[in-house]
């Protein structure tokens, strides 16, 4: 019986391995999230590859890049206008274009956070900071994030990376500084109770002014109508004065046009009682009185 030669098993095994080791040097995984590079012998690709399995020759490098969005906290320390240490705690949002992937191996590298993106963060928050004084940095954070944003984005869209968003997290100044801005704002605090004050004051003595003119006013209407009813009153009772007299004159004058000569004559008669006086005076009414006498003897 003839041996068996081990030499074609080994052959078939060599050839199945080095099957295997093709394959799977040929076999191109992108994971998601990124963007494949090939590399041929060095020589960047002028092509991308999407996340999934992807087929490449055996002697070609696949580089997978990183295409998410990305966040970098930069602390940095700037001056402002004044001369002022500035410590400023930057956040950036960002993210490569894909479709430059390629270019940004190529011209960069996968280091392209601390070859590029990095230095002109940092240039930009110091350039656009210098522009302030610190007192107004603190007033106008909000401007100042959109003016780095917006140079930002001019600085590195030559390099294809994408500015998604921008904030700054934190402002802080030495301590001389803080303390000088608290004992301003506490003087401008103080200044503008101060005024509140003294506008409530004049507000309230012009409001006591006003009161005091319409109580005067109030006092000289009051005043006026009274001396008017006073002399209504007073020409009321001058005019009922006047027309009592004139009714007792009146009175008067019927009276003494009602008794004549006789009939007072006659009342006096009606009255008398018989008897002389034993002394009169010479009268039209005694001479009637005798002779009323004498016809009686």
């Amino acid at each position: 019986m003839a041996a068996i030669r081990p030499v074609p098993i080994v052959a078939a095994v060599l050839i199945v391995v080095l099957i295997a080791v093709l394959i799977k040097l040929s076999l191109a995984v992108v994971p998601t999230g990124h963007t494949g590079v090939v590399v041929t012998f060095g020589r960047v690709e002028d092509r991308t590859l999407d996340a999934g399995i992807h087929w490449k020759k055996p002697w070609q490098k696949l580089i997978n890049m990183d295409n998410r969005v990305q966040k970098a906290r930069l602390k940095l320390n700037c001056y402002s206008a004044d001369i002022q240490e500035v410590s400023v705690v930057y956040t950036v949002n960002y993210q490569i274009r894909k479709e430059n992937a390629m270019t940004i191996y190529s011209t960069i590298g996968k280091s392209y956070f601390e070859t590029v993106f990095s230095p002109n963060v940092s240039e930009a928050v110091e350039v656009m900071t210098a522009k302030y004084t610190a007192e107004n940095l603190i007033s106008s954070r909000d401007e100042l994030a959109k003016l780095i944003e917006d140079l930002l984005k001019e600085k590195l869209s030559p390099y294809h990376i994408l500015i998604v968003g921008t904030s700054i997290e934190g402002m802080d100044f030495t301590e001389a500084f803080t303390n000088a801005v608290e004992s301003k704002q506490v003087a401008a605090q103080n200044k503008l109770q101060a005024e509140i004050e003294q506008a409530q004051k004049t507000m309230e003595q012009e409001a006591q002014a006003q009161r005091n003119v319409i109580d005067a006013n109030a006092a000289s209407e009051v005043a006026r109508i009274q001396a008017e009813s006073d002399l209504r009153v007073t020409k009321i009772q001058a005019d009922a004065a006047e027309y009592a007299g004139q009714k007792e004159a009146a009175k008067n004058k019927a009276i003494s046009e009602f008794l004549t000569k006789d009939l007072l004559d006659y009342y006096y008669v009606q009255q008398w009682n018989g008897k002389l006086p034993e002394n009169y005076v010479g009268s039209d009414r005694v001479n009637t009185l005798i002779g009323l006498g004498n016809k009686h003897e």
